[in-house]
């Protein structure tokens, strides 16, 4: 029996260092107000603009008219999902199930590949803050003067401001929580109801209290959801690994940081090109010092890049102190972009969309139930035939009147009792109670399989729908 020994790894976390973290004694602390410094950079650019196009597109889209309705249109009442042309039904939810997974296997592949970015880029809560902390810095003035502020008397016109500040704050949250609604309402009709006073109380309590969650998410709890509430935050370490993507901090450059003249050459005072200017931390919306290395609370945004970066221009000194970089690149070794974790999340996620785009390429433009009468199961009627009841269950998933012929198929000699011909408006579903009668001496047994279909004419071919049930009979 072996008796080497196993080896671990040490998981001691790294001294928290308090110099690193001037602005408050704890950061972990929810009670501790983080004040965001403004930053301008690449990456802030472009993770504004990403900001902005999302946004313009949350707010456009159920403003998009398509025939006569919104051209997306969640309708949960009436159970339909309207997507311009399409119209999804609760039949076709594996559509849904597909997306997710999807959404999921797409987010476990650009996390292994560049670590949070889907926070710092995407997420509506890094978004939204983001506009709350522009209206913030635009209404009280800078991070420095806000926190100084904050801890002087309260004036007439500091209360002013903050005044300003939380009625666009306010603003923006109602109209995020109206357009929310409104991608399950008629938007236009929900405007109007609401701002006149007319919406009934559902839509006007699920407007406020998306607002509610907006203003406070945003406003007030802001790195609140990403360090102690996101789940994500918390498992993304199963999906990290040392040529993961991330935001760091070169060591071996950078230290032992201190300040220092322009014109003093850092290696003749035994520094390395970290000045110690405390501006990475002040620019961070979590609050944390990358300084200390990987942290969960870190959404890779960039901006401590961008700081860095700028820092290091006014320095005369290279940029890329503080980089996406990966954690092999940081020890001196090469990063390995092709493994084999990420090429299989992205082999799943390609067979996942071949997947769905199949399942929306064969989904039928029409649907049928077929509903056999339990109370009764079979009758004698005059001419001497077996009959059985059925009710049909004719659903239109187009957006136009569509005119269907039914037949039912699986033994000789059906007689057809009822419409053989119907004509079902745009999105409706439609009952239709009929009977068929067999002659008893055409029966080889009490339970025979019949199939009823439906077909339909569109662009000179027939569509056809087949759903099988049960014709019960009196055997001699």
């Amino acid at each position: 029996m072996s008796h080497e020994r196993i080896k671990i790894k040490d998981v001691t976390p790294q001294e928290f260092n308090p110099k690193t973290h001037k602005g408050t004694s704890d950061r972990f602390n929810p009670s501790n107000r983080i004040y965001v410094r403004a930053m301008y950079g690449v990456y802030q650019k472009l993770r504004r603009n990403t900001g902005w196009f999302l946004m313009l597109l949350f707010l456009g889209l159920p403003w998009i008219p398509y025939g006569d309705r919104q051209a997306i249109l969640l309708d949960i009442g009436r159970q339909q999902f309207n997507f311009f042309g399409t119209t999804l039904w609760p039949q076709d939810l594996t559509l849904l199930a597909s997306l997710l997974m999807i959404a999921a296997f797409a987010l476990f592949f650009i996390t292994t590949f560049l670590g949070r970015v889907w926070c710092g880029y995407l997420c509506p809560q890094t978004v939204w803050t983001f506009i709350y902390i522009w209206f913030e810095e635009k209404l009280e003035g800078p991070a420095n003067k806000r926190r100084k502020q904050d801890s002087m008397k309260l004036t007439g016109n500091l209360l002013a401001r903050k005044t300003a500040k939380h009625a666009a704050w306010f603003a923006v949250a109602l109209i995020t929580g109206l357009t929310f609604v409104g991608y399950f309402l008629p938007i236009k009709a929900l405007f109007v109801d609401f701002f006149t006073f007319n919406a009934n109380f559902w839509p006007g309590f699920w407007v406020l209290f998306f607002a509610g969650c907006t203003y406070a998410n945003a406003g007030w709890m802001r790195s609140i959801m990403c360090i102690h509430m996101c789940p994500y935050a918390r498992f993304q370490s199963a999906m990290f690994d040392k040529d993961t993507y991330i935001v760091g901090y070169d060591v071996e450059r950078g230290e032992a940081r201190g300040p220092r003249s322009r014109k003093k050459d850092p290696k003749e005072l035994g520094l390395g090109d970290c000045i110690d200017c405390n501006l990475c931390v002040q620019v961070c919306p979590t609050g944390i010092d990358i300084r200390d290395g990987l942290q969960y609370e870190c959404i890779n945004c960039g901006a401590c890049v961008d700081a860095c970066d700028q820092t290091m221009d006014r320095m005369g000194y290279e940029r890329g102190l503080i980089s996406y970089t990966t954690e092999h690149k940081l020890a001196g070794h090469k990063t390995h972009v092709m493994r084999p974790k990420l090429l299989g999340y992205g082999a799943v996620m390609v067979v996942m969309i071949g997947l769905f785009f199949y399942l929306l390429s064969t989904i039928q433009p029409m649907g049928l139930d077929v509903i056999r009468d339990r109370n009764q199961l079979f009758k004698v009627n005059t001419e001497g035939l077996i009959e059985n009841t059925y009710t049909l269950k004719l659903l239109n998933k187009t957006q136009q009147p569509a005119v269907f012929n039914l037949h039912a198929e699986g033994l000789e000699e059906i007689e057809w009792y009822g419409q053989q011909q119907v004509t079902v408006a745009a999105g409706e579903i439609f009952t239709l109670p009929v009977s068929l009668g067999v002659d008893p001496y055409l029966l080889q047994k009490p339970i025979a399989d019949i199939t009823f279909v439906m077909e339909k004419e569109a662009d000179g071919e027939v569509l056809e729908l087949r759903t099988e049930s049960r014709f019960i009979g009196n055997l001699r």
